[in-house]
């Protein structure tokens, strides 16, 4: 073992603004208190920042029946959002209830546009011309029949399916695959990861819907899932494929959607060829991604009327031309000419299937760019703009179509009115460019999502906005979607071989999300089984039925996407299966509250003054790297805090909830342990000071709340009358208000607290006023983790090389939780998994 110190920093913390509490009598109960009894028998009592029960150990029942019945004479009222989060001074979710007049209105459609419906709007540019490289056009009624099939996968998917489904399976206003995830492991234990806790169902971004007891079905669902092991680890292998899946659709996003603007210029200047569209391709995608660190919400509004005028001239050039050349091809809504479509040439139509699907790209990152913008705004947007543009664009080409069978290559440059011609291919050019960015910006929030949830290596984040928090840009991930996206246009040349690899991975995304929305049908909507299923058998079936045509064509070339998307996969499964053997070591390994209880209140050595936060993963219990510390230094701080950062399966934590806190062993041993919570869409980017201030500030109302409500305990156990009624009035006469500025009202805890207990608190607040001064070290344990010995090949391979690689090559936890190197002091630590 080898132990690394830097220095203990004395300074004067600056004052910064805390979370505000009121307590009062109540009217409801929401108070985050618990007593916790650790594996070897310990008790441990916990309450939020603002303050708790606490002390020393006792019966675990008794203790809950005392927590239950305090909780519901307190509560907590008017709180307000602390500054523990630099870039939390606006309070998360507030944009989402403003007041919208006509203009803020049309600000928010035009950045609809540009961020949600970038690749879905230009889908017209690709959907004909893959479609009839597989299908030779020998008649009008091949093209009614392809126009037939491409405006009910249009009606069935992005607008059915999504539109007025899917949408509303959002989490808090998060979509995407890992948002459906974490919202069916808030409704049932399906995590891996043993580190819930039930006081995280009191967080108010929970928002549980709970299976009701008349849903039967509802309530076995629940209980299988949460009970078996396999259920759960076939859920995340889902959702783990459909994000792989998700960031293969992002790198061919950008490749078709590019190349298929640039391939205009094919039409518009003959000497043009493949090998300088490629090369023209190459030079916009650099450009797109060197842009990608800019905001979201600006580039969004920058771009939305460029997006606007594109589908402008969806609509404008469909209208030139069903009036030039008729409207026959309205005839194509009449579901019919499918039939006579697939009667006709049944292998070349089932071949063109993937190119059909391709007018519904876009879908899911429509719902994945969905933390950006109300349900509502997007749902709007696609009814009253996006879908009518997108109809009138597919019947102009088909209808332009009719009268030239054989220009079924570059359709939709073809049919634009020659006057204009350049203006339309600028703006495809910029549309295309703007959809690419749109899927990137989903792959970014996506990955942050995953690493929350322990599924994918830590990454450095960067968030471009102190506004929106979902607005965030990640270099490594950036820089290795373009060197993959320049791969993919390099290896494969043309739209047509892009065209099928785009479908299977659209088609694995759609796949996944149908699933989980059908999990979540059942076990949180509690909808009707005939509509559920119903659901899951129209929009699986037609979705494995797209899918076995884009596999039918996978061995000309679309089996690189498929070795890509296997190879993320892979990266996070086994960053998830590392991850979850190393807290399952630290679980078994921690060490038992009788050890310490014979070592004394100085641990067996010396307590220096001072504080030491020591980071550990752990949410009960001691962690052994402790032990370890305390072998290898000849001193220890005469206050001990162990610093938990812990993801919870919400967007958002509230800053009031963001701290629970703990007495680990009697108070004399001034050990404490405090869990910070953070949602997945949390920005974590704390200054040090400001960090070390607050939580100081937290464990001393911690402590106020403590001793207060031993008072009141105290007070309710002398009264013999058992009458409740009376009970809840000494209560509601004893229990007062904590102060707006975060300290204690004198008159409220000088009749609510004895002099014994008084005099005890001032004690302990001086005391860690005292540690505070004399300065505040972090302690990290630095662990190495290797297979044992007698564990099978394959894990010692993928533990001691893959896993290892992943560790060493992925951000330093250090980075991470913003540790000052100059106040670092860690020690090594091996753990055999």
């Amino acid at each position: 073992m080898k132990a690394e110190s830097g220095g203990v920093v004395r300074r004067s913390l600056q004052k910064t603004e805390s979370a505000e509490m009121r307590w009062v009598v109540p009217g409801g109960a929401n108070e985050d208190v618990e007593i916790e009894s650790s594996d070897d028998g310990s008790v441990d009592t916990s309450a939020t920042a603002s303050g708790s029960r606490g002390g020393g150990c006792s019966d675990e029942d008794e203790g809950y029946e005392n927590d239950e019945m305090l909780r519901q004479l307190l509560v907590r009222t008017g709180p307000r959002a602390d500054s523990f989060d630099v870039e939390a001074l606006d309070v998360p979710g507030v944009y989402r209830h403003q007041e919208f007049t006509l203009g803020s209105s049309i600000v928010l459609t035009l950045q609809t546009l540009g961020v949600v419906f970038g690749d879905v709007g230009t889908s017209p540019l690709y959907t004909f011309d893959v479609m009839f490289n597989k299908y030779s056009i020998t008649a009008k009624e091949d093209v009614l029949g392809a126009l037939s099939l491409v405006i009910y996968t249009l009606i069935l998917i992005p607008f059915l399916k999504y539109t007025l489904i899917v949408l509303w399976g959002n989490d808090g206003g998060e979509g995407g695959t890992f948002a459906l995830y974490s919202l069916i492991c808030r409704n049932a234990k399906a995590s891996l990861l043993p580190n819930q806790l039930p006081s995280d169902t009191r967080i108010a971004n929970f928002n549980l819907k709970v299976p009701s007891v008349e849903l039967e079905r509802s309530l076995k669902i629940k209980e299988r899932l949460e009970t078996s092991s396999m259920l759960k680890k076939l859920l995340l292998m889902l959702v783990l494929f459909g994000t792989s899946m998700v960031i293969a659709d992002g790198v061919v996003t950008s490749a078709m959607s590019v190349m298929s603007a640039v391939n205009g210029l094919k039409v518009g200047i003959a000497s043009v060829n493949e090998g300088e569209v490629v090369m023209i391709t190459v030079a916009f995608l650099i450009v797109l991604f060197s842009l990608q660190r800019f905001g979201t919400s600006k580039v969004g509004l920058a771009v939305g009327p460029a997006l606007f005028v594109w589908f402008c001239c969806l609509a404008g050039i469909g209208m030139y031309n069903l009036r030039v050349y008729g409207p026959e091809v309205l005839q194509a809504f009449n579901p019919v000419y499918i039939y006579y479509y697939f009667e006709r040439n049944p292998t070349e139509a089932w071949m063109s299937l993937g190119g059909c699907l391709l007018c519904a790209t876009g879908s899911e990152a429509m719902f994945a760019d969905l933390c950006y913008f109300s349900v509502k705004s997007v749902q709007l947007t696609f009814v009253f703009l996006v879908l009518p543009c997108l109809l009138l664009g597919y019947l102009g080409q088909a209808a332009f179509l009719m009268e030239n069978l054989d220009k079924s290559q570059q359709v939709f440059f073809l049919s634009i009115p020659s006057q204009a011609f350049w203006p339309v291919v600028f703006i495809a050019t910029l549309a295309a460019l703007i959809a690419s960015r749109a899927m990137t910006t989903a792959i970014f929030s996506t990955i942050k999502q995953a690493t929350a949830l322990g599924c994918f290596p830590r990454l450095k984040i960067i968030h471009t906005s102190r506004k929106f928090m979902g607005q965030i840009y990640i270099p490594v991930m950036n820089w290795f979607l373009l060197v993959s996206c320049l791969a993919f246009v390099a290896v494969f040349g043309s739209i047509n071989e892009i065209g099928n690899a785009y479908g299977i991975a659209e088609l694995g995304v759609m796949m996944m999300t149908t699933v989980l929305v059908t999990i979540i049908m059942l076990l949180i909507w509690q909808v009707n089984i005939v509509i559920v299923l119903c659901f899951l058998n129209l929009f699986l079936g037609l979705e494995l039925f797209f899918f076995s045509s884009v596999l039918g064509s996978a061995a000309d070339g679309s089996w690189v996407l498929l070795v890509f998307a296997a190879v993320l996969y892979l990266v996070m499964y086994i960053w998830n299966y590392g991850t979850k053997l190393k807290y399952e070591t630290e679980v078994k390994q921690k060490l038992s509250m009788d050890l310490l209880i014979q070592l004394g209140c100085n641990l067996g050595t010396v307590r220096a003054p001072g504080i030491g936060l020591l980071y550990n993963e752990l949410v009960r219990g001691v962690p052994a790297i402790f032990g370890h510390f305390l072998t290898t230094l000849p001193a220890m701080h005469s206050m001990i805090i162990f610093v938990c950062i812990k993801w919870v399966p919400v967007p958002v934590v509230p800053q009031n909830e963001r701290f629970l806190f703990r007495r680990v062993c009697p108070k004399n041993y001034h050990m404490f342990r405090c869990i910070a919570r953070y949602g997945y869409k949390d920005v974590r980017k704390e200054n040090h000071q400001a960090f070390e201030q607050l939580l100081i500030e937290s464990l001393e109302k911690f402590i106020r709340r403590e001793a207060q409500e031993r008072s009141l305990e105290r007070s309710l156990e002398s009264d013999h009358n058992d009458d409740k009624d009376s009970e809840e009035e000494i209560a509601s006469s004893s229990s007062r208000v904590i102060d707006e500025s975060g300290g204690a009202d004198n008159s409220a805890l000088g009749s609510s607290m004895s002099l014994e207990e008084g005099s005890s608190m001032d004690n302990e607040l001086s005391f860690i006023h005292k540690a505070k001064e004399s300065g505040v070290v972090y302690l990290l344990g630095h662990g190495d983790i290797r297979a044992r010995k007698e564990s099978f090949f394959v894990k010692k391979l993928v533990i001691n090389y893959f896993y290892a690689f992943l560790r060493r090559n992925c951000r330093r936890g250090i980075a991470t939780l913003s540790i000052p190197h100059t106040r670092l002091m860690q020690v090594g630590m091996q753990y055999m998994v």
